[in-house]
């Protein structure tokens, strides 16, 4: 009777470690950078659908301009390789850029992939040149 206690403990342990580990196999949280050089660190929430961070960028497209830290807020849809969408309001210049993308982690390694749409403060006349877009892909730092 005791055997057969201590290995149905042994197995409802190892399902509670493989579904914590399947549920927490990418987590946003933590410090990111891309292809280009840029970082981005995900500081706090994700659990309740919310989160918050900070991003540097080593590219712009601004003259004279000293690049600085800037503030992200975003949404996460929670699991094992969650979606996500967060906003940079770039705090050196009149523009705000949009990130969606989901978190990958497989033989290629634990990612952010993601597309971007930027948008810089423009007349009317100069609308869509104010608008970009591309991707990134972000890997782990630490």
């Amino acid at each position: 009777m005791k055997n057969i206690i201590l290995f149905s403990t042994l197995v409802l342990l190892f399902q509670v470690a493989l579904y914590t580990c399947q549920t927490q196999k990418c987590n946003l949280k933590g410090k990111w950078k891309n292809q280009l050089g840029s970082t981005m660190n995900i500081s706090k929430g994700q659990n309740d659908g919310y989160f918050t961070g900070s991003y540097l960028t080593t590219v712009t497209r601004e003259k004279n301009v000293e690049i600085k830290i800037s503030p992200i807020s975003g949404v996460v849809h929670n699991s094992s390789e969650p979606i996500f969408a967060f906003l940079v309001k770039w705090s050196f210049s009149d523009s705000i850029t949009s990130f969606i993308g989901q978190c990958f982690d497989d033989d290629k390694g634990e990612r952010l992939e993601t597309m971007w749409l930027l948008r810089a403060k423009a007349s009317s006349s100069e609308n869509w040149a104010a608008t970009r877009v591309g991707s990134d892909v972000f890997r782990r730092l630490t």
